[in-house]
């Protein structure tokens, strides 16, 4: 029996996230006494596989099949579950990510397993298994009760501290056993944004609000995201107004982000953008406001006008890094 992890690759590179999830298979791992093999989908490099297992990871079983690049959920879902059944693995790690969302609840019924979503610890109890979850838009936390024999887990990102270890991990070659029949996905073109940092990649991400009074103004966080070499978001009334791109609009109605630095600028602070941005490890806020709600939120805040904090914060960067 072993904790199956399933990590995504990104033009055959492993990003933080990857192996945060393997270093908290290896913990719970720890916690159940077994041992921790990794699925990876995809054309890897030896070397970049074997870095896994610097995080715990024993075995690595490496699919290197071109069907799988049209992302095609049910194919991949079908691969997990056969590599779970082939292990014998009693608990199945994902990323609380698109993928992982998609992926995890058809793991979990082709394994008739107990699924939670967004856990953010290890297990209170291993016996019974409960899990600790965030709820209410992060607001308050629930302990989750799995009574299934397979555990299925979609990890919340930075929710588990990067822990390195001395483990080599064994790298196999594994058949996935999933027909062509299986696949219902094509993909006739692939375009991908260049020059740009996208908001689900990005570990910093700066972000403005009405405090920005208008389109114009969005240079100078533009060359701070430049010199960051972070991603850019929004607020929803941002995006409403027409100043920017929906692409980029971040909360409880937009998208849900979790890097490790998140700078919000002139924004209040609302429940419903909170709910896109509270798993930041770190949140920085500025607003000229002193009781707007965001401060409640941040980990470090500045009472001030955003558009002398910003060009002050940017030319200290370039000072910093020259």
């Amino acid at each position: 029996m072993s904790i199956l992890v399933y990590t995504e690759n990104w033009d055959g590179k492993f990003k933080k996230l990857s192996f945060e999830l393997v270093s908290y298979a290896k913990a719970l791992a720890n916690e159940l006494s077994t041992t921790v093999t990794v699925l990876s989908i995809g054309k890897v490099a030896d070397e970049e596989l074997k870095k896994l297992g610097n995080y715990g990871a024993s075995k690595i079983l490496n699919v290197a099949d071109a069907r799988f690049d049209s992302l095609d959920n049910k194919a991949l879902a079908l691969a997990v579950a056969n590599a779970a059944k082939s292990e014998g693995s009693k608990a199945v790690v994902f990323a609380h990510n698109n993928l992982g969302k998609a992926i995890a609840p058809r793991v979990s019924v082709k394994l008739k397993g107990g699924m939670v979503t967004g856990v953010t610890a290890l297990p209170e109890n291993v016996d019974p298994f409960v899990v600790k979850k965030k709820v209410f838009t992060g607001k308050a936390f629930a302990n989750i009760q799995i009574h299934a024999d397979i555990k299925i887990l979609t990890l919340a990102q930075n929710s588990f501290e990067l822990i390195e270890t001395d483990n080599k991990a064994v790298i196999e070659s594994f058949d996935a056993g999933v027909s062509d029949d299986v696949f219902s996905t094509t993909v006739n073109e692939t375009n991908k944004v260049t020059g740009k940092v996208l908001l689900t990649d990005a570990e910093i991400v700066v972000s403005g609000g009405r405090g920005f009074k208008g389109p114009e103004n969005w240079g100078i966080l533009e060359e701070l995201a430049d010199v960051l070499g972070a991603g850019m978001a929004c607020s929803r009334p941002v995006s409403d107004e027409g100043w920017r791109g929906h692409e980029e609009h971040v909360g409880q109605t937009g998208k849900i982000i979790a890097p490790n630095l998140y700078f919000a600028f002139g924004i209040s602070g609302a429940i419903q953008h909170l709910g896109g941005v509270n798993s930041s490890k770190i949140i920085v806020a500025v607003n000229k406001d002193a009781e707007a709600p965001i401060f409640e939120a941040a980990d470090y805040g500045i009472v001030g006008d955003l558009f002398k904090v910003i060009p002050q914060l940017t030319e200290e960067i370039k000072t910093i890094k020259s």
